[in-house]
């Protein structure tokens, strides 16, 4: 049994049984990728595929058994380079953290000047997506950290430390019938909101507040960037919901900022990494930073 077969194998699976694809991926013709694989099914003793004829229909039990099992070996070889950069490098090498806008523009600017000054050599990558997204790349191995709000503190494989709790915030234009008085979930459900799109910085928690209430709420733009709902805002499209945190990096004068944390639960960010990996000494020492910093609370004003 070899290491190329079990990734041959991984990468069939990946490209939905297409052996072609996989070839081209591996640099190999197809049928030394058909010749591997059942080489690899004779010294197992078993088949890896249900087949009509020729073509592969979709994978024995365990078929996805084993490519599980190459995925923790995978991880592993990682986690060895890992470790021999890191006594041949000691303070060199690179850093990729996977994490949302907002977290990338309000929270972590700070933190990382303070990394970058302990650290000049090493290469800071930031690789931005939805927070489900970001949860895969920690799983392909592409983020070695990631840093939000959605999804962390879902997902059983991931080890996780909370850096700081947040509130939401209502963003409105002088005059706005909100402005003034009590905010309830009655009030602003009469009135169109601009918020985060669903799986971005608390939407979901705003969406379920809503609904367990009984009230529909009236969302006519949504986008993933606290700034453009801020300016959809000062052009009167309606009550921006936004994470309250951001809008104290920003200070419109011209906009009122309401504070919501009596209607909406809190919300946690949360730095997360894959149980099983490695973890460089620089990169705990990161996460040691977001820990401390968020935990300081003087990052934004309340």
């Amino acid at each position: 049994m070899k290491l190329f077969q079990l990734r041959l194998l991984k990468t069939v699976l990946n490209n939905g049984l297409n052996v072609s694809r996989a070839a081209e991926q591996h640099y190999v013709v197809q049928s030394a990728v058909s010749r591997q694989l059942a080489l690899l099914e004779e010294e197992l003793g078993m088949p890896l595929f249900e087949r009509k004829g020729k073509r592969l229909v979709e994978p024995t039990a365990v078929c996805k058994a084993i490519v599980q099992e190459l995925e923790r070996i995978e991880q592993s070889l990682e986690n060895i380079r890992a470790v021999a950069d890191e006594f041949r490098l000691q303070t060199r090498g690179e850093i990729r953290i996977a994490t949302t806008h907002t977290q990338a523009k309000y929270f972590l600017p700070e933190v990382m000047l303070e990394f970058r000054q302990r650290y000049p050599d090493v290469a800071i990558h930031f690789l931005q997506g939805t927070p489900v997204e970001l949860v895969r790349m920690l799983h392909d191995g592409k983020a070695d950290i990631a840093v939000c709000t959605e999804e962390l503190g879902d997902d059983s494989t991931l080890e996780s430390r909370k850096c700081y709790d947040w509130n939401h915030g209502m963003v409105l234009p002088e005059g706005h019938p909100l402005a003034e008085g009590k905010l309830t979930l009655q009030r602003i459900a009469e009135h169109p909101v601009l918020t985060y799109i669903f799986g971005f910085t608390g939407r979901s928690k705003i969406h379920e507040t809503f609904r367990a209430a009984g009230l529909a709420l009236d969302v006519t733009f949504a986008a993933t960037d606290t700034d453009v709902i801020i300016s959809y805002v000062r052009l009167g499209f309606g009550a921006g919901i936004i994470a309250k945190m951001a809008y104290s990096h920003i200070h419109d004068d011209d906009l009122v900022l309401r504070d919501l944390s009596h209607l909406f639960p809190c919300s946690t960010t949360r730095v997360a990494w894959l149980k099983n990996k490695y973890l460089k000494q620089y990169v705990q020492e990161l996460m040691n930073l977001l820990v401390e910093y968020g935990e300081s609370e003087s990052w934004y004003a309340e």
